[in-house]
């Protein structure tokens, strides 16, 4: 395996919880992210996926330094990347791009797509010397597929899956290295979807990117991803190859949300046990001690109330796997699955 490019440990934030208005006092905090860790290697995709709430858009955030982290460590080839700011925090963003999940709100109205997508040559002049910004915005137009002579026009004017077209040619605009996908294609139509995915996998090949992809479709996860983290309540549950984790979870989590996926064909699903979780996800201002999934999960025993199961690397699936897969279960146990189609 290559030096990973992106690493993350240990990475946490937390939202303070105050009362008052005059005189805000602290009074808790929401635990959006509790202590992650991850690679992230050249030219690969690795999917983020769990359910709304559990965190994948704060550490997309976080990444990008849209938001501060409380604590944690994230490096970017080696660099400790946390906390810097000014020129230096300047300079790693250029190389850290992000494509935002909602289409009709990410692009500025009163923009048109060229200042929009040359707005980052203002902040990083030396990438597009002025005299060829404009030539520069008709090839990205032309690389995401869109008719350059579009340049003049208005964001109101174009579809959704065109509007993400845009945030993708504003993304590559400064050539980054890493792209963070914050759920790109789950404001898209299905056709859209797939024609969205397809130009990123096009791109990846043509660029060489790499991409940690968010998202709670669990079968766009699968086709565009590598390797597959899974995250619930701030926590990683598990993760591994997209074949590890579709076709041998092993944490309870991650087996009742693949049973969740709709299956077409009846007579796979009579053969498919659904797994029904019961209670409510706790609140992230209050999670369980120990376990995050112990008061919703079936296999809980006392152990699991007093200490929080590590990530822990477990053997691989199978011959060909090289990629760690681990799991975060005081009790992991493999329960083969029908696998998730990916097309």
């Amino acid at each position: 395996m290559p030096e990973p490019i992106l690493v993350v440990r240990d990475l946490v934030k937390h939202f303070p919880l105050t009362r008052g208005i005059l005189f805000k006092r602290q009074i808790g905090a929401v635990k959006a992210v509790d202590g992650i860790s991850f690679e992230l290697y050249p030219g690969e995709t690795l999917g983020i996926v769990g359910e709304s709430g559990c965190g994948k858009s704060t550490v997309a955030k976080t990444l990008v330094h849209l938001e501060r982290p409380t604590s944690g460590q994230v490096f970017y080839k080696g660099e400790d990347i946390t906390r810097l700011s000014g020129r230096a925090l300047k300079a790693v963003r250029r190389n850290i791009q992000m494509v935002f999940q909602d289409p009709y709100t990410s692009l500025n109205p009163r923009m048109t797509v060229g200042d929009i997508i040359g707005e980052p040559f203002d902040i990083h002049p030396e990438v597009a010397p002025k005299g060829d910004r404009q030539q520069r915005v008709r090839e990205l137009l032309d690389v995401v597929g869109l008719n350059p002579e579009y340049i003049h026009r208005y964001p109101h004017q174009f579809s959704g899956g065109q509007r993400q077209r845009i945030g993708i040619a504003r993304g590559l605009a400064l050539n980054p290295e890493i792209i963070i996908c914050d759920e790109p294609v789950s404001a898209l139509d299905v056709s859209v979807q797939a024609q969205v995915i397809n130009l990123m996998e096009r791109l990846q090949d043509e660029f060489g990117l790499s991409y940690l992809f968010i998202a709670h479709d669990l079968s766009v996860v699968r086709h565009i991803s590598d390797r597959v983290g899974v995250m619930y309540l701030g926590k990683m549950a598990e993760i591994g190859t997209d074949t590890q984790v579709y076709e041998h979870p092993t944490h309870p989590y991650t087996q009742a949300l693949l049973s969740a996926v709709p299956v077409p064909d009846p007579e796979a699903r009579e053969g498919r046990d659904r797994i029904l979780l019961t209670g409510d996800v706790p609140s992230p201002a209050d999670p369980p001690s120990g376990c995050r999934f112990r008061t919703r999960c079936w296999k809980a025993q006392p152990k699991c109330a007093q200490e929080t199961p590590p990530l822990r690397a477990l053997a691989p699936a199978g011959p060909t796997e090289a990629a760690v897969h681990a799991s975060a279960c005081h009790f992991p146990e493999p329960r083969p699955l029908l696998a998730v189609d990916g097309g």
